[in-house]
This record gives structure tokens, C-alpha cells and sequence, in this order.
């Protein structure tokens, strides 16, 4: 599921039983959408109260159904189905009522949800004759509460309850999966990896057998890895401890499924367990070791892409940082807006791993040793922690409270305990892992102390990529 929620601006629709795989798939407009189900489960001759009370439960279960990735999460390629079984009539072509049309271009952005709760209210709801009692807002039943005088929030709050407020212009967005993309594994980092851990941590209340991940953070350490893997095992996944699609969505239902945030008895999910602990975007002005992540990653491709200027590593986004964003996203075909979004991300990752597949991995090379695109934590064997750990021992050698270390490639508690004194050192976030600011400043001292200059990670290689 995505942070918060938003009202997407298409939606696909399945036309028939979610089993039913013959059945044809429709994308439309999410307003068109609304109007349509509207006109096809209400009367327009209904007092405009009603109507309105009527809209706001179609578009909050509507937008349950997107919030949640239900269907999508279970492995379907739709949003929502046209079975009145499992959701809302929805007839392909079928005219619209001219007064719902006007109160859902009024209010298509409005949705309902419990105080305290962030997503849309699974707002069940039935015709109050044919089934007389859901649980939910019977639609004859808001008739005449409208007639006796109720406004479409009295109504509303008269079957589902006192505690629910309704979210005014939520934001437009294009429905974009929650996957991110790539697997994440161990040495990853970023929201993903927290929302992972505090979607474990929950699922373990109801699976002790899965290890909660203590403190949840942005890094997929080796407390992570073995609670995906368990998750995995219970669930008939392939143990590999390892988040693929897969994982991911099954991962994304369970929790789902434990929290009940598709039942009108949901639990709520709160805010707390969806912030942000990075930022999901940078731009001009902005400040901080995400900056200097940035402008490292940027040094490295402008090297290689002739379009693209490196930047120094300041940690500060300053005007010629936007000028090397922009000409990467005009590279890579992206919208050149100067400020990094998640897709911006996503391609800036894909072009930084591609390089660093070709640059070789040791320490006597005439190049600097790249950043190895992960975060070096406990639990990663691999040749980058040997070079690693070759920099820390030989930085020890002028800074001796920076602690020795064997170049075996496995990072134990002695390399971390190295990382850590090393941060303390040279004014750092002491956090023990290497990302690419930690990295850019061992491996820079490194090479201060062995040849007397800084190798940079944007050097020319000897080519470039057009």
C-alpha cells in the first residue's frame, strides 16, 4: 500500500467474479468510475442528502480496495470487480445520471475514515431491503434519514459510527504499484525496507514464530533477512530471505488481512506505522546525508554519462545539483523537474548499479572503488567488506581509537565496532552501517593517507556512455 492515500486517477475494473479469468478487464476514469456504480445502485430522484451520503461510501470502499492493493496483493491484475458478491455494481457503457454526475465531480476527492486511522474507510454498505442489515449504511434507510432532515455527515455517522471524519481534496495521483521495483534483500535500504519491518512486526503478533525486527529502521540488516525468510516458510514462499514481488504483496495481504483494514471492524493503521524515515523526494535547498547519497551517485554517473555533470559531495542540493538531475532525467527519458522523485530514484539506482558491475573491486586499482550500491551491515559477506575492511586497517595505523580489523569480507561486530569509531571520528551519524556518505569518507581518507590525494568517485574512467 502506498504512505497515504490518494484518489488515482484511473481505475481498472474486472468484469465479472475475481476467479472469473475470462472475464474482461476496463480502465477508466476513477470519477467516471464512481458516477457509473452510482448510477447503477442509486435512484437520481433521491433526495441530494442521501445521494451524497451514498457517494461518499461508494468512493471510500472504492479507494479501500486501491489502498490496500486487495486484489493486486493476491496476484490479480485489476483494482476492483463489478460482482456485487464482492463489490460494486459497475455496468461497461451505461449512461450516467446528470444530478450524480454533478455531486461526483463535486466530491470525488472526498473520502470517509475513522479518527485516528489513515486508510479509507472499507465503507460496506447494502440496499436495506433485499439484505436488510450489512453492518454498514443501508441505502433506503439513508433515504429517509434524508427526508426527516439528516445532512449526508449525520448520515453517515448514523451507521458507521461518531468516530469518522470525512478527508477533503485528497491528492490526485497516477495508481502506481507499491512494489519498488527490485528485490530488496540484505544491505538495502530506504522506506521500503522500515515499511517491511513494521509490517512483519505486526504480522508476528498473530505468527509469534516470526522474530520481531528491533529497532525497525531504513536497513535491511540480518534480523530483517531472517524474519522474511521465517515469513516465507509459514507462508509456502520460497525461504530465500529475500523480499521479490512475490513476497512483497503476500507480505502486503497478510498484514492487510491481521489489521483487517478491508472489514469496517478494522483495526486502523495509524500514522506512526506508515511515516516516512527518509524523505520520498529532494530538491533545491534540502540538506543532509540524502544529499550527499544524491550528489555521490551523481559524481559516479556524470563520469561515465558525457551529458550528465558530476557535482561535488557537500550534502547540500544546490543549484548545480538540479542542473545534473535535470540532464539526467532528460537522459533517461524522465520529466525534468530538478527535484528527486521515487521514479527518478528508481533510474538513478539502475544507472549506478550498472557501472558498478564494470569497475573492478580492489583497492590497487587506478580508479576509487565504487560504493557497492548496498549498505554494508552485520551480516553481508562480500568483497566490498574486504576493501572495506583493508581501508579501516590501514586508517587505524594514523587514527588508533579506529580499531584494526582482519580483511576476511565478513562484516562481524569487530567491523562494525571499526565503522562506528570511524563515524565518532570524523563526525558522522555513528550507525555502524557503511552507505554511501560513510563509504565516500573512509574511502576518501584512505586515499588522503596512502597517496596524499583524494581519489574521487566521479574520476574519468577513460570512456563515457552517450
Amino acid at each position: 500500500m502506498p504512505t497515504q492515500p490518494y484518489i488515482p486517477e484511473k481505475i481498472t475494473v474486472h468484469l465479472g467474479r475475481p476467479s472469473n479469468t475470462a472475464a474482461e478487464n476496463v480502465t477508466v476514469d476513477f470519477p467516471y468510475y464512481i458516477k457509473n456504480v452510482a448510477s447503477s445502485e442509486l435512484y437520481p430522484t433521491w433526495p441530494e442528502n442521501a445521494l451524497r451520503a451514498n457517494i461518499y461510501a461508494i468512493i471510500s470502499y472504492t479507494l479501500n480496495r486501491i489502498y490496500t492493493e486487495w486484489y493486486r496483493s493476491q496476484g490479480y491484475d485489476f483494482d476492483i470487480t463489478n460482482s456485487i458478491q464482492f463489490d460494486h455494481s459497475f455496468v461497461k457503457d451505461r449512461d450516467i445520471y446528470e444530478p450524480i454526475s454533478t455531486i461526483v465531480d463535486e466530491i470525488f476527492n472526498d473520502y470517509i475514515r475513522r479518527q485516528g486511522s489513515i486508510e479509507p474507510l472499507f465503507a460496506v454498505y447494502c440496499d436495506g431491503r433485499e439484505v436488510a442489515d450489512c453492518g454498514g449504511l443501508t441505502q433506503w434507510g439513508s433515504v429517509d434519514l434524508a427526508r426527516q432532515g439528516y445532512i449526508p455527515y449525520d448520515i453517515l455517522t448514523y451507521f458507521y459510527g461518531d468516530d469518522i471524519d470525512i478527508v477533503n481534496n485528497a491528492p490526485v495521483s497516477p495508481n502506481i504499484p507499491s512494489y519498488p521495483g527490485a528485490p530488496l534483500s540484505l544491505g538495502s535500504g530506504g522506506n521500503d525496507v522500515s515499511r517491511i519491518q513494521t509490517q512483519l512486526n505486526r504480522i508476528s503478533g498473530n505468527y509469534p514464530a516470526i522474530p520481531k525486527i528491533t529497532p525497525v529502521s531504513t536497513v535491511y540488516n540480518a534480523a530483517t533477512e531472517a524474519a522474511v525468510r521465517k515469513f516465507q516458510e509459514i507462508f509456502n514462499l520460497n525461504p530465500t530471505g529475500i523480499v521479490d514481488k512475490a513476497t512483497w504483496y503476500r507480505i502486503n495481504y497478510i498484514f492487510t488481512s491481521v489489521k483487517r483494514l478491508s472489514q469496517l471492524n478494522s483495526e486502523g493503521l495509524r500514522l506512526d506505522e506508515i511515516s516516512l524515515r527518509l524523505p520520498e523526494s529532494l530538491r533545491l535547498g534540502e540538506e543532509g546525508p540524502e544529499v550527499k547519497y544524491l550528489q555521490y551517485y551523481l559524481a559516479v554517473i556524470g563520469a561515465y554519462y558525457s551529458a550528465v555533470p558530476p557535482v561535488e559531495i557537500t550534502g547540500v542540493y544546490d543549484s548545480a545539483t538540479e542542473n545534473a538531475v535535470r540532464a539526467f532525467q532528460q537522459v533517461f527519458g524522465l520529466e525534468q523537474t530538478g527535484v528527486v522523485d521515487r521514479k527518478t530514484w528508481n533510474d538513478l539506482n539502475r544507472a549506478y548499479n550498472g557501472i558498478v558491475e564494470n569497475v573492478p573491486v580492489s583497492i590497487d586499482s587506478e580508479s576509487a572503488v565504487l560504493y557497492p550500491g548496498i549498505i554494508l551491515t552485520e551480516g553481508v559477506t562480500s568483497e566490498y567488506v574486504r576493501v572495506l575492511q583493508e581501508f579501516l586497517s590501514f586508517i587505524h595505523q594514523t587514527y588508533p581509537t579506529i580499531p584494526e580489523v582482519s580483511a576476511t569480507g565478513y562484516f562481524g561486530p569487530v567491523t562494525r565496532n571499526a565503522v562506528t569509531a570511524f563515524q565518532r571520528q570524523f563526525g558522522l551519524t555513528p550507525s555502524g552501517n557503511v552507505g554511501a556518505d560513510t563509504w565516500n569518507e573512509i574511502a576518501d581518507t584512505y586515499y588522503n593517507l596512502r597517496y596524499g590525494y583524494e581519489k574521487k568517485p566521479g574520476q574519468y574512467p577513460g570512456y563515457v556512455i552517450e
